[in-house]
């Protein structure tokens, strides 16, 4: 049995840009894969690749063995985009149906409203609303035609935390293969069988989450920032640090030697407050493998 989604050496160029740089990419029967990286990182333009929408300057894609744009065309692939449009004045129960009816054997459009919480949305007009209303409505038409293969691109965003709760819910329950890139690393650390880490057009990581986060080691010291600005360059000499983060007011200090880190973090500042102990979470990970371990992670 061929894999669900391959990409053999895919390369993507927009004149002198290089969006994809080889990446080769497998998915098998079941899995559940999340695709990360940075803003610019290539993986709206591999997912568009796999779905047949765009075509790789070299290299080869193939989904259950087949060209992707065949295998969509087949409804074999429920496909949720960032931002997709929607028709405006038709109810949501109407678009469910006809985007269903596109397919040979589609599940009852009870069991996709009710897979997708949007029951009680089936008699509003499209058009009014909420962004995420709309976004359930979205996942509803990818769940339309029982789809082998589901590739997900933000499925989350405009999602409250039981929207989000609820999505992953059906998708786990499903059991299909799915793809997925997020930008909410606690989703792909919770939900996902394998990370496939992306930066400048490459794959950087590709495993478990335990065995990507194995790949920086170590653990991590943080503290409270207390407001103020914190010394980076005195915190990035102490011993053991490997990388300096500040994000929301907590300062994490990445290190191979958690013990000496924190002696000598007592001996050199007065006043540091709230400090722990952690092992190395993905987003940490994520950070330190693109190449983003520094101060102006403030946001």
């Amino acid at each position: 049995m061929p894999d669900v989604l391959e990409l053999e050496d895919v390369r993507k160029r927009y004149g002198p840009v290089t969006a994809l740089d080889g990446v080769g990419l497998t998915v098998a029967e079941g899995e559940t894969v999340a695709l990360l990286g940075p803003n610019g990182a290539g993986k709206s333009t591999l997912l568009s690749i796999a779905l047949g929408l765009l075509k790789p300057t070299t290299g080869r894609a193939t989904v259950l063995g087949r060209p992707p744009a065949a295998v969509l065309r087949d409804g074999l692939v429920g496909v949720l985009l960032q931002e997709a449009g929607l028709l405006e004045d038709v109810r949501v129960r109407e678009l469910v149906a006809a985007v269903a009816g596109m397919y040979d054997h589609p599940p009852p459009l009870a069991a996709t409203l009710r897979a997708a919480r949007v029951e009680d949305l089936a008699d509003r007009l499209v058009g009014r609303l909420s962004g995420g209303q709309r976004q359930r409505v979205r996942f509803a038409l990818a769940l339309a035609g029982g789809p082998r293969l589901l590739v997900l691109d933000e499925p989350t965003v405009g999602l409250d935390v039981d929207g989000r709760r609820a999505l992953w819910q059906e998708v786990t329950r499903r059991g299909a293969t799915t793809v997925f890139a997020t930008h909410y690393l606690a989703e792909a650390e919770t939900y996902a069988d394998r990370v496939v880490l992306l930066a400048g057009g490459r794959v950087i990581a590709d495993g478990p989450v335990e065995a990507v986060k194995a790949l920086v080691g170590g653990g991590e010291v943080r503290f409270d920032s207390g407001g103020g600005t914190p010394d980076v360059a005195r915190l990035r000499a102490l011993p053991g640090v490997r990388g300096v983060r500040v994000h929301n007011g907590t300062v994490a200090l990445r290190t191979g030697d958690s013990d000496a880190t924190l002696r000598a973090l007592f001996a050199t500042f007065d006043d540091v407050r709230g400090v722990r102990t952690e092992r190395i979470d993905l987003e940490s990970a994520f950070v330190s493998l693109t190449g983003g371990d520094s101060e102006e992670g403030t946001g």
